[in-house]
Protein backbone atom coordinates (compact mmCIF):
# COMPACT_ATOMS: atom_id res chain seq x y z
CA UNK A 1 0.00 0.00 0.00
CA UNK A 2 2.80 2.53 0.66
CA UNK A 3 4.69 1.93 -3.05
CA UNK A 4 0.90 2.31 -4.14
CA UNK A 5 0.81 6.11 -2.60
CA UNK A 6 4.85 6.64 -3.02
CA UNK A 7 3.67 6.27 -6.85
CA UNK A 8 0.77 8.27 -6.76
CA UNK A 9 2.62 11.06 -5.34
CA UNK A 10 6.11 10.59 -8.18
CA UNK A 11 3.20 10.50 -10.44
CA UNK A 12 1.32 13.65 -9.05
CA UNK A 13 5.00 15.54 -8.98
CA UNK A 14 5.30 14.65 -12.93
CA UNK A 15 2.29 15.35 -13.77
CA UNK A 16 2.79 19.19 -12.58
CA UNK A 17 6.13 19.11 -14.30
CA UNK A 18 4.72 18.24 -17.43
CA UNK A 19 1.32 20.45 -17.39
CA UNK A 20 2.28 22.69 -15.33
CA UNK A 21 -1.33 24.34 -13.10
CA UNK A 22 -3.70 21.54 -15.27
CA UNK A 23 -4.25 19.24 -12.78
CA UNK A 24 -7.54 19.24 -10.84
CA UNK A 25 -8.75 19.96 -7.63
CA UNK A 26 -10.14 16.91 -6.93
CA UNK A 27 -7.42 14.68 -8.01
CA UNK A 28 -5.10 16.48 -5.68
CA UNK A 29 -7.56 16.46 -2.59
CA UNK A 30 -7.35 12.33 -3.15
CA UNK A 31 -3.51 12.58 -3.83
CA UNK A 32 -3.22 14.42 -0.40
CA UNK A 33 -5.64 12.57 1.21
CA UNK A 34 -4.28 9.28 0.17
CA UNK A 35 -0.42 10.82 1.64
CA UNK A 36 -1.68 12.06 4.81
CA UNK A 37 -3.28 7.69 5.25
CA UNK A 38 0.82 6.89 3.90
CA UNK A 39 2.40 9.31 6.50
CA UNK A 40 0.10 7.84 9.31
CA UNK A 41 1.27 4.57 8.48
CA UNK A 42 4.55 5.25 8.16
CA UNK A 43 5.07 6.64 11.64
CA UNK A 44 3.19 4.01 13.18
CA UNK A 45 5.42 1.42 11.56
CA UNK A 46 8.91 2.88 11.66
CA UNK A 47 8.64 5.53 13.63
CA UNK A 48 12.12 4.70 15.40
CA UNK A 49 13.79 4.78 11.67
CA UNK A 50 11.89 7.31 10.51
CA UNK A 51 12.09 10.16 12.82
CA UNK A 52 9.81 12.45 10.98
CA UNK A 53 6.29 12.34 9.88
CA UNK A 54 6.74 14.67 6.36
CA UNK A 55 4.59 13.06 3.67
CA UNK A 56 7.43 13.69 1.14
CA UNK A 57 10.55 15.17 1.02
CA UNK A 58 10.80 18.91 0.35
CA UNK A 59 11.61 20.92 -2.75
CA UNK A 60 15.64 22.04 -3.02
CA UNK A 61 14.61 25.88 -2.07
CA UNK A 62 13.12 24.85 1.61
CA UNK A 63 15.10 21.53 2.31
CA UNK A 64 16.80 23.37 5.54
CA UNK A 65 13.11 23.35 6.81
CA UNK A 66 12.71 19.59 6.82
CA UNK A 67 12.43 17.57 10.26
CA UNK A 68 9.92 17.54 12.99
CA UNK A 69 10.95 20.68 14.60
CA UNK A 70 10.93 22.56 11.56
CA UNK A 71 7.40 22.06 10.65
CA UNK A 72 5.30 24.94 12.69
CA UNK A 73 7.48 27.40 11.50
CA UNK A 74 5.33 26.69 7.94
CA UNK A 75 2.38 24.60 9.77
CA UNK A 76 -0.08 25.96 11.89
CA UNK A 77 -0.89 23.27 14.53
CA UNK A 78 -4.66 21.95 13.90
CA UNK A 79 -4.80 24.25 10.12
CA UNK A 80 -3.60 24.23 6.73
CA UNK A 81 -0.28 25.96 6.19
CA UNK A 82 -1.24 30.09 6.30
CA UNK A 83 0.11 33.11 4.01
CA UNK A 84 1.60 34.70 6.88
CA UNK A 85 3.66 31.98 7.65
CA UNK A 86 4.90 32.03 4.13
CA UNK A 87 5.35 35.72 3.31
CA UNK A 88 7.20 35.91 6.86
CA UNK A 89 9.92 34.12 4.81
CA UNK A 90 8.68 35.96 1.43
CA UNK A 91 9.30 39.71 2.63
CA UNK A 92 9.92 40.83 -1.26
CA UNK A 93 6.39 39.29 -2.17
CA UNK A 94 4.65 40.84 1.00
CA UNK A 95 6.36 44.43 0.53
CA UNK A 96 4.55 43.73 -3.35
CA UNK A 97 1.57 43.06 -2.35
CA UNK A 98 1.22 45.37 0.61
CA UNK A 99 2.35 48.11 -2.04
CA UNK A 100 -0.38 46.61 -4.17
CA UNK A 101 2.36 45.98 -7.31
CA UNK A 102 2.99 43.10 -9.13
CA UNK A 103 1.75 40.02 -9.85
CA UNK A 104 0.89 38.67 -6.64
CA UNK A 105 -1.21 41.87 -5.81
CA UNK A 106 -3.20 41.39 -9.06
CA UNK A 107 -7.28 39.74 -8.84
CA UNK A 108 -6.32 36.57 -9.78
CA UNK A 109 -3.77 36.00 -7.12
CA UNK A 110 -4.85 38.23 -4.65
CA UNK A 111 -6.62 36.58 -1.26
CA UNK A 112 -5.79 33.14 -2.48
CA UNK A 113 -4.20 30.84 -0.65
CA UNK A 114 0.25 30.19 -1.22
CA UNK A 115 -0.21 26.12 -1.24
CA UNK A 116 -2.73 26.74 -3.93
CA UNK A 117 -0.40 27.09 -7.00
CA UNK A 118 3.04 26.11 -4.51
CA UNK A 119 2.33 22.91 -3.24
CA UNK A 120 5.18 21.08 -1.03
CA UNK A 121 6.15 17.24 -0.26
CA UNK A 122 6.55 16.14 -3.74
CA UNK A 123 9.96 15.73 -3.66
CA UNK A 124 13.55 17.82 -4.35
CA UNK A 125 13.27 18.20 -8.00
CA UNK A 126 9.63 19.49 -7.94
CA UNK A 127 8.94 22.64 -9.38
CA UNK A 128 7.40 24.38 -6.27
CA UNK A 129 7.50 27.81 -8.93
CA UNK A 130 5.54 26.42 -11.95
CA UNK A 131 5.57 28.93 -14.06
CA UNK A 132 5.02 29.77 -18.26
CA UNK A 133 6.57 32.55 -19.54
CA UNK A 134 5.09 31.86 -23.20
CA UNK A 135 1.58 31.51 -21.72
CA UNK A 136 1.41 34.45 -19.12
CA UNK A 137 -0.63 36.91 -19.10
CA UNK A 138 1.88 40.23 -17.68
CA UNK A 139 -1.29 42.67 -17.73
CA UNK A 140 -1.63 41.09 -14.39
CA UNK A 141 1.82 42.84 -13.17
CA UNK A 142 0.51 46.11 -13.39
CA UNK A 143 2.52 46.77 -16.19
CA UNK A 144 0.76 46.05 -19.85
CA UNK A 145 3.27 45.46 -22.64
CA UNK A 146 2.58 48.01 -25.47
CA UNK A 147 4.42 48.81 -28.28
CA UNK A 148 8.03 48.19 -28.79
CA UNK A 149 8.02 46.47 -25.18
CA UNK A 150 5.40 43.59 -26.58
CA UNK A 151 8.13 42.69 -29.17
CA UNK A 152 10.71 41.84 -26.37
CA UNK A 153 11.48 38.72 -25.40
CA UNK A 154 11.59 38.24 -21.14
CA UNK A 155 14.88 37.55 -20.53
CA UNK A 156 15.90 41.13 -22.19
CA UNK A 157 14.16 42.85 -19.68
CA UNK A 158 14.53 40.17 -16.36
CA UNK A 159 18.32 40.68 -16.46
CA UNK A 160 19.90 41.01 -12.35
CA UNK A 161 21.44 44.39 -14.10
CA UNK A 162 18.05 46.20 -13.46
CA UNK A 163 16.97 44.81 -10.74
CA UNK A 164 16.57 48.04 -8.06
CA UNK A 165 16.58 46.83 -4.47
CA UNK A 166 19.25 44.12 -4.25
CA UNK A 167 18.67 44.14 -0.64
CA UNK A 168 15.38 42.98 -0.76
CA UNK A 169 15.35 40.93 -3.62
CA UNK A 170 18.38 38.64 -4.16
CA UNK A 171 20.54 39.17 -7.27
CA UNK A 172 19.87 35.66 -8.89
CA UNK A 173 19.27 34.63 -12.62
CA UNK A 174 16.33 33.56 -13.63
CA UNK A 175 14.16 36.14 -10.74
CA UNK A 176 11.51 38.35 -12.06
CA UNK A 177 10.92 40.16 -9.20
CA UNK A 178 12.82 43.54 -8.09
CA UNK A 179 12.33 45.12 -11.63
CA UNK A 180 10.92 49.10 -11.49
CA UNK A 181 8.50 50.03 -14.00
CA UNK A 182 10.05 53.39 -14.76
CA UNK A 183 11.60 54.17 -17.76
CA UNK A 184 14.84 54.93 -16.18
CA UNK A 185 15.13 51.89 -14.59
CA UNK A 186 15.81 49.59 -18.08
CA UNK A 187 16.72 53.26 -20.23
CA UNK A 188 19.28 55.72 -20.41
CA UNK A 189 17.82 59.01 -19.35
CA UNK A 190 19.73 60.89 -22.07
CA UNK A 191 17.97 64.36 -20.92
CA UNK A 192 20.39 63.49 -17.81
CA UNK A 193 17.64 64.43 -15.22
CA UNK A 194 17.30 68.16 -16.30
CA UNK A 195 13.06 66.69 -17.41
CA UNK A 196 12.38 64.46 -14.55
CA UNK A 197 11.47 61.22 -14.66
CA UNK A 198 8.08 60.86 -16.37
CA UNK A 199 8.88 59.62 -19.74
CA UNK A 200 5.63 59.30 -20.65
CA UNK A 201 3.97 62.86 -20.94
CA UNK A 202 5.95 63.29 -24.22
CA UNK A 203 7.10 59.92 -25.10
CA UNK A 204 5.75 56.25 -26.28
CA UNK A 205 6.46 52.78 -26.53
CA UNK A 206 6.15 52.22 -29.66
CA UNK A 207 8.67 54.87 -30.75
CA UNK A 208 10.95 56.95 -28.64
CA UNK A 209 11.27 59.73 -31.13
CA UNK A 210 9.06 61.43 -32.46
CA UNK A 211 7.81 62.90 -29.26
CA UNK A 212 3.94 62.31 -30.41
CA UNK A 213 2.76 63.34 -26.64
CA UNK A 214 4.51 66.43 -26.10
CA UNK A 215 1.93 69.48 -26.10
CA UNK A 216 4.50 72.49 -26.45
CA UNK A 217 1.74 74.44 -25.26
CA UNK A 218 2.10 73.10 -21.72
CA UNK A 219 5.85 74.20 -21.52
CA UNK A 220 7.26 77.90 -20.84
CA UNK A 221 7.00 79.45 -24.45
CA UNK A 222 3.89 78.68 -25.99
CA UNK A 223 4.39 78.03 -29.88
CA UNK A 224 2.12 80.51 -31.94
CA UNK A 225 2.03 82.04 -35.33
CA UNK A 226 5.20 81.26 -37.47
CA UNK A 227 7.02 79.35 -34.54
CA UNK A 228 4.66 76.64 -34.95
CA UNK A 229 6.49 75.72 -38.30
CA UNK A 230 10.01 76.60 -36.33
CA UNK A 231 12.14 73.17 -36.66
CA UNK A 232 13.21 72.42 -33.03
CA UNK A 233 16.56 72.14 -33.49
CA UNK A 234 17.00 75.85 -34.55
CA UNK A 235 15.80 76.53 -30.63
CA UNK A 236 17.11 73.16 -29.16
CA UNK A 237 20.54 72.91 -30.16
CA UNK A 238 22.39 69.72 -29.36
CA UNK A 239 25.56 69.73 -27.93
CA UNK A 240 27.49 67.78 -25.50
CA UNK A 241 27.19 67.34 -21.65
CA UNK A 242 29.09 64.92 -18.71
CA UNK A 243 30.87 63.80 -22.32
CA UNK A 244 27.80 62.51 -23.89
CA UNK A 245 25.67 64.19 -26.44
CA UNK A 246 22.92 66.41 -25.25
CA UNK A 247 19.90 67.97 -26.38
CA UNK A 248 18.87 71.06 -24.18
CA UNK A 249 14.98 71.74 -23.71
CA UNK A 250 14.86 73.61 -20.33
CA UNK A 251 16.87 76.74 -19.01
CA UNK A 252 16.36 79.30 -22.51
CA UNK A 253 16.25 82.47 -22.75
CA UNK A 254 12.92 83.48 -23.95
CA UNK A 255 12.31 86.99 -22.14
CA UNK A 256 12.24 88.88 -25.74
CA UNK A 257 13.40 88.24 -29.12
CA UNK A 258 17.05 89.09 -29.17
CA UNK A 259 18.27 85.95 -28.06
CA UNK A 260 17.10 83.84 -31.45
CA UNK A 261 16.20 86.96 -33.68
CA UNK A 262 18.61 89.68 -35.01
CA UNK A 263 17.91 93.23 -34.03
CA UNK A 264 16.95 94.74 -37.71
CA UNK A 265 16.71 98.00 -36.13
CA UNK A 266 19.86 98.24 -33.69
CA UNK A 267 18.13 99.17 -30.59
CA UNK A 268 16.19 101.71 -32.02
CA UNK A 269 13.14 100.91 -30.92
CA UNK A 270 14.54 99.18 -27.81
CA UNK A 271 13.69 95.47 -27.08
CA UNK A 272 10.02 95.27 -26.79
CA UNK A 273 9.20 94.08 -30.52
CA UNK A 274 5.71 92.61 -29.69
CA UNK A 275 5.23 96.84 -29.78
CA UNK A 276 5.28 96.79 -33.69
CA UNK A 277 5.60 93.01 -34.39
CA UNK A 278 3.56 89.63 -33.90
CA UNK A 279 4.22 85.97 -34.46
CA UNK A 280 2.63 85.30 -37.27
CA UNK A 281 5.12 87.37 -39.34
CA UNK A 282 7.95 89.94 -38.51
CA UNK A 283 6.47 91.77 -41.40
CA UNK A 284 2.79 92.12 -40.28
CA UNK A 285 3.07 95.39 -38.07
CA UNK A 286 1.12 95.59 -35.27
CA UNK A 287 -1.40 97.88 -35.75
CA UNK A 288 -2.05 98.80 -32.12
CA UNK A 289 0.93 101.06 -32.99
CA UNK A 290 -0.73 103.01 -35.43
CA UNK A 291 -3.98 104.04 -35.91
CA UNK A 292 -6.09 104.31 -39.31
CA UNK A 293 -8.82 105.79 -38.00
CA UNK A 294 -7.33 108.97 -38.26
CA UNK A 295 -6.71 109.02 -41.88
CA UNK A 296 -10.05 109.05 -44.41
CA UNK A 297 -10.39 105.76 -44.92
CA UNK A 298 -10.66 103.87 -41.47
CA UNK A 299 -10.46 100.10 -41.37
CA UNK A 300 -12.95 98.63 -40.62
CA UNK A 301 -14.32 94.81 -40.98
CA UNK A 302 -11.94 92.63 -43.47
CA UNK A 303 -10.13 95.53 -43.66
CA UNK A 304 -8.48 95.26 -40.92
CA UNK A 305 -6.87 91.99 -41.77
CA UNK A 306 -5.74 93.09 -45.24
CA UNK A 307 -1.66 93.23 -45.32
CA UNK A 308 -0.62 97.10 -45.75
CA UNK A 309 1.29 96.59 -49.46
CA UNK A 310 -2.02 95.48 -50.46
CA UNK A 311 -3.53 98.70 -50.58
CA UNK A 312 0.19 100.65 -50.55
CA UNK A 313 2.20 98.40 -52.09
CA UNK A 314 5.96 98.42 -51.03
CA UNK A 315 5.67 102.27 -50.74
CA UNK A 316 3.83 102.96 -46.81
CA UNK A 317 3.18 106.87 -47.74
CA UNK A 318 1.74 106.07 -51.02
CA UNK A 319 -2.13 107.30 -51.31
CA UNK A 320 -4.29 104.41 -52.93
CA UNK A 321 -7.74 105.26 -54.29
CA UNK A 322 -11.00 104.50 -52.27
CA UNK A 323 -13.65 106.23 -53.21
CA UNK A 324 -15.50 103.32 -55.27
CA UNK A 325 -15.24 99.39 -54.28
CA UNK A 326 -13.88 98.71 -58.02
CA UNK A 327 -11.09 100.92 -56.95
CA UNK A 328 -9.29 98.22 -55.14
CA UNK A 329 -11.80 94.97 -56.13
CA UNK A 330 -12.86 93.42 -59.15
CA UNK A 331 -16.84 93.46 -60.40
CA UNK A 332 -18.05 90.08 -60.04
CA UNK A 333 -21.03 90.95 -61.80
CA UNK A 334 -19.68 91.78 -64.79
CA UNK A 335 -21.25 95.48 -65.30
CA UNK A 336 -24.70 94.04 -64.23
CA UNK A 337 -25.44 96.90 -61.85
CA UNK A 338 -23.90 99.37 -64.14
CA UNK A 339 -26.24 101.82 -65.22
CA UNK A 340 -24.99 104.61 -67.15
CA UNK A 341 -21.08 104.17 -66.72
CA UNK A 342 -22.25 104.24 -63.10
CA UNK A 343 -21.58 100.91 -60.78
CA UNK A 344 -24.78 101.14 -58.02
CA UNK A 345 -23.10 101.62 -54.63
CA UNK A 346 -21.78 98.04 -53.80
CA UNK A 347 -22.49 98.85 -49.80
CA UNK A 348 -26.27 98.05 -50.75
CA UNK A 349 -25.53 94.44 -50.84
CA UNK A 350 -22.42 93.96 -49.29
CA UNK A 351 -20.53 94.85 -46.30
CA UNK A 352 -16.87 95.24 -45.37
CA UNK A 353 -16.90 92.09 -42.87
CA UNK A 354 -16.87 89.75 -45.82
CA UNK A 355 -17.48 89.47 -49.56
CA UNK A 356 -19.48 86.72 -49.32
CA UNK A 357 -22.17 87.96 -47.12
CA UNK A 358 -24.81 89.98 -47.98
CA UNK A 359 -26.68 92.64 -45.94
CA UNK A 360 -29.88 92.47 -49.23
CA UNK A 361 -32.19 91.43 -46.59
CA UNK A 362 -35.90 89.70 -47.41
CA UNK A 363 -37.40 92.73 -47.11
CA UNK A 364 -35.80 94.76 -49.88
CA UNK A 365 -36.39 90.94 -52.08
CA UNK A 366 -39.81 91.81 -51.90
CA UNK A 367 -39.54 95.07 -53.01
CA UNK A 368 -38.92 93.81 -56.44
CA UNK A 369 -40.74 91.59 -59.29
CA UNK A 370 -40.48 88.56 -57.16
CA UNK A 371 -41.66 88.19 -53.51
CA UNK A 372 -40.28 85.52 -51.35
CA UNK A 373 -42.91 83.64 -49.95
CA UNK A 374 -43.53 79.85 -48.32
CA UNK A 375 -40.48 77.49 -48.83
CA UNK A 376 -38.42 79.87 -51.57
CA UNK A 377 -37.48 81.98 -47.75
CA UNK A 378 -35.06 78.62 -46.70
CA UNK A 379 -33.84 78.80 -50.09
CA UNK A 380 -30.29 80.34 -50.71
CA UNK A 381 -29.31 82.59 -52.65
CA UNK A 382 -26.81 80.77 -55.22
CA UNK A 383 -29.54 78.31 -55.73
CA UNK A 384 -31.32 80.62 -58.12
CA UNK A 385 -28.25 83.30 -58.39
CA UNK A 386 -25.57 81.35 -58.93
CA UNK A 387 -25.12 79.93 -62.58
CA UNK A 388 -22.53 76.52 -62.03
CA UNK A 389 -22.04 75.97 -65.89
CA UNK A 390 -20.47 79.64 -66.01
CA UNK A 391 -19.10 80.20 -62.78
CA UNK A 392 -21.37 83.64 -62.15
CA UNK A 393 -23.31 85.00 -60.44
CA UNK A 394 -27.17 86.17 -62.16
CA UNK A 395 -29.27 88.88 -60.26
CA UNK A 396 -31.24 90.72 -62.60
CA UNK A 397 -33.42 88.85 -65.38
CA UNK A 398 -33.35 85.77 -64.48
CA UNK A 399 -37.00 84.79 -64.33
CA UNK A 400 -39.97 85.12 -62.01
CA UNK A 401 -41.88 82.20 -63.40
CA UNK A 402 -41.63 78.69 -61.75
CA UNK A 403 -40.00 77.04 -65.08
CA UNK A 404 -37.88 79.52 -64.98
CA UNK A 405 -35.87 77.24 -62.36
CA UNK A 406 -38.78 74.21 -62.06
CA UNK A 407 -39.18 71.64 -64.35
CA UNK A 408 -42.51 71.04 -65.51
CA UNK A 409 -43.04 67.16 -64.87
CA UNK A 410 -46.46 67.31 -65.92
CA UNK A 411 -45.30 67.79 -69.56
CA UNK A 412 -48.49 67.68 -71.89
CA UNK A 413 -51.06 65.90 -69.20
CA UNK A 414 -52.23 70.01 -68.43
CA UNK A 415 -54.28 71.68 -71.19
CA UNK A 416 -54.06 75.70 -71.15
CA UNK A 417 -57.06 75.49 -69.18
CA UNK A 418 -55.51 74.46 -65.99
CA UNK A 419 -51.82 75.67 -66.67
CA UNK A 420 -52.60 78.69 -68.69
CA UNK A 421 -49.27 80.67 -69.10
CA UNK A 422 -47.62 77.37 -67.37
CA UNK A 423 -48.86 79.74 -64.20
CA UNK A 424 -48.19 76.36 -61.44
CA UNK A 425 -49.78 78.69 -58.93
CA UNK A 426 -53.10 77.60 -60.25
CA UNK A 427 -52.69 74.02 -58.86
CA UNK A 428 -49.50 74.61 -56.22
CA UNK A 429 -48.28 77.31 -53.60
CA UNK A 430 -45.03 77.70 -52.21
CA UNK A 431 -45.27 76.90 -48.73
CA UNK A 432 -45.13 72.64 -50.37
CA UNK A 433 -44.83 71.28 -53.43
CA UNK A 434 -47.26 68.90 -52.44
CA UNK A 435 -50.17 70.70 -51.13
CA UNK A 436 -52.39 71.31 -54.09
CA UNK A 437 -55.15 73.90 -54.28
CA UNK A 438 -57.59 72.22 -57.08
CA UNK A 439 -61.29 72.40 -58.18
CA UNK A 440 -61.79 68.93 -59.33
CA UNK A 441 -64.99 69.60 -60.08
CA UNK A 442 -63.56 71.67 -62.96
CA UNK A 443 -62.83 68.40 -64.65
CA UNK A 444 -66.16 67.61 -65.00
CA UNK A 445 -65.61 64.39 -62.47
CA UNK A 446 -66.62 65.73 -59.47
CA UNK A 447 -65.20 63.89 -56.02
CA UNK A 448 -68.38 62.73 -54.13
CA UNK A 449 -68.12 59.59 -51.47
CA UNK A 450 -65.22 58.12 -50.95
CA UNK A 451 -63.60 59.76 -53.73
CA UNK A 452 -63.15 62.67 -51.72
CA UNK A 453 -60.25 61.02 -49.61
CA UNK A 454 -58.51 59.13 -52.07
CA UNK A 455 -54.87 60.61 -52.60
CA UNK A 456 -54.12 62.42 -55.93
CA UNK A 457 -51.42 60.11 -56.92
CA UNK A 458 -53.84 56.73 -56.64
CA UNK A 459 -55.61 57.92 -60.06
CA UNK A 460 -53.01 60.34 -61.38
CA UNK A 461 -49.49 58.98 -60.51
CA UNK A 462 -48.19 55.67 -62.51
CA UNK A 463 -45.19 53.74 -61.41
CA UNK A 464 -42.85 52.11 -64.66
CA UNK A 465 -40.82 48.97 -63.70
CA UNK A 466 -37.58 50.65 -62.86
CA UNK A 467 -39.28 53.19 -60.41
CA UNK A 468 -39.96 56.04 -62.41
CA UNK A 469 -43.20 58.82 -61.78
CA UNK A 470 -45.23 59.44 -64.52
CA UNK A 471 -48.23 61.67 -63.68
CA UNK A 472 -51.22 61.28 -65.61
CA UNK A 473 -54.70 64.18 -65.70
CA UNK A 474 -55.35 64.58 -69.41
CA UNK A 475 -54.69 60.97 -70.38
CA UNK A 476 -56.29 59.44 -67.22
CA UNK A 477 -60.26 57.99 -68.08
CA UNK A 478 -62.96 58.75 -65.75
CA UNK A 479 -64.88 55.29 -66.30
CA UNK A 480 -64.77 52.93 -63.19
CA UNK A 481 -63.08 50.30 -64.60
CA UNK A 482 -60.53 52.46 -65.09
CA UNK A 483 -59.58 52.30 -61.44
CA UNK A 484 -61.77 49.64 -59.97
CA UNK A 485 -62.21 46.11 -61.20
CA UNK A 486 -65.43 44.35 -62.72
CA UNK A 487 -66.44 42.26 -60.41
CA UNK A 488 -69.74 41.20 -62.85
CA UNK A 489 -67.47 40.30 -65.14
CA UNK A 490 -69.21 42.34 -68.12
CA UNK A 491 -73.00 40.74 -67.30
CA UNK A 492 -73.86 44.97 -67.59
CA UNK A 493 -71.86 45.51 -70.97
CA UNK A 494 -75.22 45.42 -72.81
CA UNK A 495 -76.29 48.96 -70.22
CA UNK A 496 -73.27 50.33 -71.40
CA UNK A 497 -73.44 54.13 -72.21
CA UNK A 498 -70.60 53.80 -75.20
CA UNK A 499 -67.98 52.17 -73.29
CA UNK A 500 -68.73 52.98 -69.90
CA UNK A 501 -70.75 50.49 -67.53
CA UNK A 502 -73.66 52.19 -65.79
CA UNK A 503 -72.20 51.31 -62.55
CA UNK A 504 -74.02 54.24 -60.93
CA UNK A 505 -77.96 52.43 -61.15
CA UNK A 506 -76.68 50.41 -58.43
CA UNK A 507 -74.05 51.44 -56.68
CA UNK A 508 -73.11 55.40 -55.01
CA UNK A 509 -69.68 56.45 -53.85
CA UNK A 510 -69.34 56.06 -50.20
CA UNK A 511 -69.31 52.10 -50.41
CA UNK A 512 -69.87 49.38 -52.53
CA UNK A 513 -72.89 48.24 -51.28
CA UNK A 514 -75.79 48.73 -54.43
CA UNK A 515 -78.33 50.88 -52.56
CA UNK A 516 -79.56 52.60 -55.65
CA UNK A 517 -80.76 49.03 -56.98
CA UNK A 518 -84.69 48.26 -57.52
CA UNK A 519 -85.61 45.30 -58.28
CA UNK A 520 -88.92 46.55 -59.98
CA UNK A 521 -86.85 48.34 -62.62
CA UNK A 522 -85.87 44.91 -63.68
CA UNK A 523 -87.53 42.56 -66.41
CA UNK A 524 -88.69 40.73 -62.95
CA UNK A 525 -90.38 42.60 -60.29
CA UNK A 526 -90.16 40.91 -57.12
CA UNK A 527 -94.39 40.35 -56.27
CA UNK A 528 -95.80 38.24 -52.98
CA UNK A 529 -93.87 35.33 -52.05
CA UNK A 530 -90.99 36.60 -54.12
CA UNK A 531 -90.20 39.34 -51.97
CA UNK A 532 -89.21 37.19 -48.78
CA UNK A 533 -86.47 35.06 -50.90
CA UNK A 534 -83.29 36.15 -50.28
CA UNK A 535 -81.13 37.68 -53.00
CA UNK A 536 -78.54 34.75 -52.80
CA UNK A 537 -81.67 31.71 -53.44
CA UNK A 538 -81.59 33.10 -56.80
CA UNK A 539 -78.42 34.67 -57.71
CA UNK A 540 -75.84 31.73 -57.03
CA UNK A 541 -72.38 32.25 -57.57
CA UNK A 542 -71.44 30.60 -61.38
CA UNK A 543 -67.73 29.97 -62.47
CA UNK A 544 -66.96 30.92 -66.04
CA UNK A 545 -63.41 30.72 -67.73
CA UNK A 546 -61.87 30.48 -64.28
CA UNK A 547 -63.86 33.46 -62.65
CA UNK A 548 -66.12 33.20 -60.15
CA UNK A 549 -68.87 35.63 -59.67
CA UNK A 550 -72.53 36.11 -58.64
CA UNK A 551 -74.86 35.71 -61.48
CA UNK A 552 -77.32 38.86 -61.75
CA UNK A 553 -78.15 38.57 -65.34
CA UNK A 554 -80.26 35.54 -65.31
CA UNK A 555 -81.19 33.35 -68.78
CA UNK A 556 -84.93 33.27 -68.45
CA UNK A 557 -87.37 33.66 -65.59
CA UNK A 558 -89.74 30.68 -65.93
CA UNK A 559 -91.05 29.01 -62.89
CA UNK A 560 -89.66 25.35 -63.99
CA UNK A 561 -86.25 27.55 -63.73
CA UNK A 562 -86.49 27.68 -60.09
CA UNK A 563 -89.00 25.34 -58.68
CA UNK A 564 -89.45 21.87 -59.50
Amino acid sequence: MKERITDKVVYHSELVKDHGYAFTISYLMKTIELAFISTAITFIVSMKANAQISPGNLTVAHANLEGLSNCTKCHVLGKQVENYKCLACHTEIKQLMDEGKGYHASSEVKNQKCFKCHSEHHGRSFRIINFVPKTFNHDLTGFNLEGKHAQLKCEECHQVKFIQNPKLFDKRNGTYLGLSTKCVSCHEDVHQNTLGTDCSSCHNTIKFNPTVKFNHDNAKFRLIGAHVKVACIKCHEKTTLNGKPFQKFTGLDFKNCSPCHADVHHGQFGSNCIRCHNEKSFLVVNRNTFNHDKTRYPLRGAHVSVSCKACHGSNPLSKPKFAKCTDCHKDEHFGEFTVNNFIEDCKDCHAVESFKSTIFTINEHNKGKFKLTGAHLAVSCQSCHFKLSKNQWHFKNIGTSCIDCHANVHGDELTAKFLHDNKCQACHVTDDWNIVNFNHNLTGFKLEGKHASVSCADCHEEKSSNGKVTFKFKSTNSDCITCHHDVHFGQFNSEKIGNTPVCENCHGFNNWKPIKFDHERTAFPLKGAHEKVKCSACHKKVDVDGNEFIQYKLRDFKCASCHA
